[in-house]
């Protein structure tokens, strides 16, 4: 029961984010790999793909808990709400695997993908700038592309 409830409240506070109905997957300007699938982007979140084609390591990162864009990507992504995932990285700590760096604004997704080599983050579409390279888009019902699509941004 208190799952459903969570479920029914997390949509209702996405819907909020008024205008806005894209993620926008981000690395930075240089990257020049191969974007990954939505299936690698899981194991790059669930840490179980730890370095880009290159060899560089990858560097995931997160928004906080509370934020209704991480909660979207969890479900797109990952398949399951944010909370839910606290038993997974419990599990995975003892074995010396830490989760994604949690920043707390896109600001500061934006600024440390940017400077970071081989990040990955994710912002609202309206946040993505020309400090980033937008590799993929996430739409709300979780449909993947790398066609930027119509949205608009609050002024």
């Amino acid at each position: 029961m208190r799952y459903w409830l969570a479920i029914i409240v997390s949509f209702i506070a996405g819907w909020a984010q008024a205008g806005e109905a894209s993620l926008a997957v981000v690395v930075a300007q240089s990257f020049d790999g191969k974007p990954p699938t939505i299936r690698e982007l899981a194991l790059i979140y669930k840490r179980k793909m730890l370095y880009w084609e290159n060899g560089n390591r990858i560097y995931p990162v997160n928004l906080s808990l509370d934020s209704a864009w991480r909660r979207d990507f969890s479900l797109s992504v990952l398949k399951s709400l944010p909370d839910a995932q606290t038993q997974y990285w419990n599990n995975l700590y003892y074995h010396g695997i830490s989760p994604p760096y949690v920043l707390l604004s896109e600001e500061a997704v934006l600024r440390f993908v940017s400077e970071t080599r081989g990040a990955i983050g994710y912002v609202s579409a309206c946040a993505a700038d020309n400090r980033v390279k937008v590799i993929f888009w996430i739409d709300r019902s979780g449909v993947m592309s790398s066609v930027k699509p119509e949205f608009t941004c609050p002024s």
